[in-house]
């Protein structure tokens, strides 16, 4: 079958290796679509791997079912999936609550094993899944809801964890409508009663905001913290979710959020949160603001996600590549150039 495999840090290759053999507890994935994540090209270009190569990359994967392993139950051949990001052990104290992002057995970098981080992802024709980490999608588009394991549950998670401050009259705010922040809008409007604003550098993704269900938009050159405290009486917003994460994002929320508000760190672009322990006088981190990181979401979280595009609510704006195209769509990512998820088909 043909593979995107990292065969070394910084290159990327389409190869052929074989199908993949599935154990007793597994089953054999057709992959129908694998989404491309920000998260892969900075796997491209990490200067060291962080596993085995060559590996074969992908987290967003879904399919149908074409081989059953002989301890696998509730799974049949001709079933449609999408593939949980989080391997956990389903056994720890964490798991057990349905905290499975945070797995003990991760202990405390909480990177539970991860498709395409480890185990064989899915930018491949076939892909070996251990069963009780499948979902089913039902008659849902599997090349839709491929990116609904990150760009979809990623979100999700984040939205869910934020509820708390998302009363009535409260705002919350959006930065980066990507392949995360177009979801993160859509889930803002069905799940909380918030004013949603959006902000991005490219007028095409603001519109594509506005197409969601955000309410207001901010060109990132256009001093979105001042104007947030505008929108806002000059209290900011009760949330932030951040799908870029570098110092210039960190800053906007830094200079924007609510006391206490809850800023999302989402994105990895390297950037710090500037919190001073100093008195503060309503300029820069205000008193009660917490900010949170998380890895990925739960299994509910994503099931959550398949759940609201079964009933139509949740949408993924997707470009579609042959998987042969792999390093074209990688470049095109890098470059900025995708408005919503791209997706390789094989």
């Amino acid at each position: 079958m043909k593979a995107v495999q990292l065969v070394e840090p910084g290159r990327l290759e389409v190869v052929d290796i074989p199908v993949p053999a599935i154990g007793r507890d597994q089953v054999l994935l057709k992959v129908a679509a694998a989404g491309l994540c920000h998260s892969d090209v900075h796997i491209r270009h990490l200067p060291v791997a962080i596993s085995d190569l060559p590996q074969t990359l992908g987290h967003e994967t879904a399919g149908h079912v074409v081989e059953v392993g002989a301890d696998v139950v509730g799974w049949a051949e001709g079933d449609a999936a999408v593939v949980h990001l989080i391997w956990a052990c389903g056994a720890c104290p964490a798991c057990s609550r349905g905290d499975d992002n945070v797995c003990f057995q991760a202990g405390r970098g909480a990177m539970p094993p991860t498709p395409g981080l480890g185990p064989a992802g899915g930018m491949a024709e076939y892909m070996a899944v251990p069963a009780r980490h499948l979902v089913q999608i039902g008659g849902l588009d599997p090349v839709s809801s491929a990116p609904l394991a990150d760009a979809g549950m990623t979100p999700y998670h984040v939205v869910r964890n934020s509820l708390h401050v998302l009363r009535p009259d409260s705002t919350a705010v959006v930065i980066g409508i990507g392949g995360l922040g177009h979801l993160a809008v859509q889930l803002l409007a069905h799940l909380s009663v918030a004013r949603v604003v959006a902000i991005d550098q490219d007028d095409n993704r603001l519109a594509t905001a506005v197409r969601h269900g955000a309410h207001e938009t901010i060109r990132a050159d256009a001093e979105p913290a001042f104007r947030i405290l505008e929108l806002t009486g000059g209290r900011g917003a009760e949330a932030v979710f951040d799908f870029v994460g570098n110092d210039g994002t960190a800053e906007i929320a830094a200079n924007s959020i609510a006391p206490d508000g809850v800023y999302q760190l989402v994105g990895i672009g390297g950037g710090a949160v500037p919190i001073v322990a100093n008195p503060r006088f309503g300029v820069g981190w205000p008193w009660g603001a917490s900010a949170r990181t998380s890895y990925g979401g739960t299994r509910s979280d994503l099931l959550g996600c398949v759940a609201l595009a079964a009933a139509g609510r949740l949408s993924v704006d997707i470009e579609t590549f042959a998987l042969t195209d792999a390093v074209a769509a990688f470049d095109r990512l890098e470059a900025g150039t995708i408005n919503g998820r791209a997706v390789l088909i094989p």
